[in-house]
């Protein structure tokens, strides 16, 4: 397939090393060069320096044959423009755009992306996804990644083993006879930062990251075999009061259960502007790195602080203040991936990777068939995906054990006669089932394959 990729920033380039590494004909655009160099330096991409939404330069990119674009530069008026254009001009027929701007994404406007209006066939909201993530967080804050999967059935859990885990240095096949009955499978390991698919004969050691894939249900009984507690969130500090702290906010607003909530922000017009968007919600204007208004925001009695500012630095050194002033758990978003190794020697419990969550949700638009939902795994390492057994499938009507899956691969649950089974080897897949494989990014064309499931589009 022949993709354009306008914008080589951290999302581009994750999403064209993705896509080139299933062998795909990708060309990336950006009017920055250096960016353009480093994407064609160290990706089997073709490279066009140049404004995104200018038709020659989308012409040079060979638009002209394109099957997709992809518009995700830092502007949402050059990706906007750029998804008209390669519809008016070149007829592709499938466009991407990043928008940021919650103007742009008012749901009463959506007529604005029909096709003879802005013809752009999905809107990704980093923005959303972000807040979709931090509120995951909130809910399992033992663990320091989550993402929902089988419409909220089941969950991928990453938890940190610490010394006092019950069952650190036991073989992962014998936790299946100790716990019979939990619906849990660890499907990867990072330990000195390098992740793998775990064998049956491996053992969980203090230190490793665990990505554990557990039915919804088993979700607090999960925690607390792996060594961790669940409590309840009831009072959160938001610093930064933005589109994020703001979705979060809102969202919370809406649950049953009363959480009580409070945003520092430092900006007064954007204070003044989610104290008149909330309703129970108390906001407070000012530095999130002022211990002062930390004391009056009584973090201190606060379960967990959230900070999601624009700036990474802000976010950790807040988060660190916050628990050094007794707040028992931190989550911060952080942008730059090179700042993910100080979460542990800073004691910040979980992070949110912008990055990440929006190239999983562009990933799911992409690959199309019956792929039903992706979540990309730490620096673009590994995969989880979720999708529905086609019946053409080389797997439909197999056992798991007889299945030839790549090394890189395992199986962590499937939905057969809607419901949420545990796979065994025994474990026939059987068409119409919904499988979650966690895949290593080097054995995700060859899972595709299995699957019948190509990146396509209609």
């Amino acid at each position: 397939m022949k993709v354009i990729i306008c914008g080589a920033g951290q999302v581009g380039w994750q999403i064209a090393r993705h896509l080139s590494g299933e062998n795909n004909d990708v060309t990336v655009v950006d009017n920055n060069p250096e960016l353009v160099r480093r994407a064609t330096d160290t990706l089997d991409v073709q490279g066009i320096a140049g404004f995104a939404s200018y038709p020659d330069i989308l012409d040079r990119a060979g638009a002209r044959d394109a099957d997709m674009i992809i518009a995700a530069t830092y502007s949402d008026e050059v990706n906007m423009v750029t998804c008209q254009v390669a519809h008016s001009v070149f007829s592709i027929q499938r466009k991407i755009a990043r928008l940021r701007s919650q103007s742009y994404l008012n749901a009463i406007y959506s007529d604005l992306y029909r096709r003879d209006h802005l013809p752009i066939d999905v809107v990704i909201s980093p923005e959303k996804e972000v807040a979709e993530a931090a509120l995951q967080r909130l809910a399992a804050p033992a663990a320091f990644d989550t993402e929902s999967f089988f419409k909220g059935r089941a969950q991928l859990l990453g938890i940190t083993i610490d010394e006092d885990c019950p069952v650190i240095n036991t073989p992962l096949r014998q936790l299946t006879d100790l716990f019979s009955t939990l619906r849990a499978i660890v499907v990867g390991i990072r330990r000195d930062g390098v992740l793998f698919v775990p064998s049956p004969g491996d053992q969980i050691f203090a230190g490793d990251d665990c990505y554990i894939f557990t039915n919804t249900e088993d979700m607090p009984r999960t925690l607390e075999i792996f060594g961790k507690t669940q409590s309840k969130q009831e009072r959160i500090v938001i610093i930064g009061g933005g589109n994020v702290g703001l979705g979060v906010a809102r969202a919370l607003e809406t649950r049953t259960d009363r959480v009580r909530v409070k945003i520092i922000e430092k900006d007064r017009d954007c204070a003044e502007h989610a104290a008149d968007a909330l309703d129970r919600t108390i906001v407070l204007n000012g530095d999130g790195l002022d211990s002062g208004l930390l004391e009056e925001a009584n973090i201190a009695t606060a379960d967990a602080v959230l900070a999601v500012t624009d700036d990474d630095k802000t976010n950790l050194l807040a988060s660190v203040r916050a628990k050094e002033m007794g707040c028992p758990m931190s989550i911060c978003l952080i942008n730059d991936p090179t700042l993910v190794p100080l979460m542990g020697p800073l004691d910040i419990d979980a992070y949110i990777n912008p990055r990440a969550t929006t190239v999983s949700s562009i990933l799911r638009h992409i690959r199309h068939g019956r792929v039903r939902g992706v979540y990309s795994i730490g620096d673009a390492e590994a995969e989880v995906i979720e999708a529905q057994v086609l019946g053409t499938s080389p797997i439909a009507g197999q056992k798991i054990k007889d299945i030839a899956f790549p090394e890189g691969t395992l199986i962590g649950g499937l939905v057969k006669a809607a419901k949420v089974v545990k796979p065994t080897g025994e474990t026939r897949i059987d068409e119409g089932d919904v499988i979650a494989i966690f895949a290593m990014a080097k054995d995700v064309p060859e899972v595709e394959r299995l699957l019948q499931v190509s990146i396509d589009f209609f």
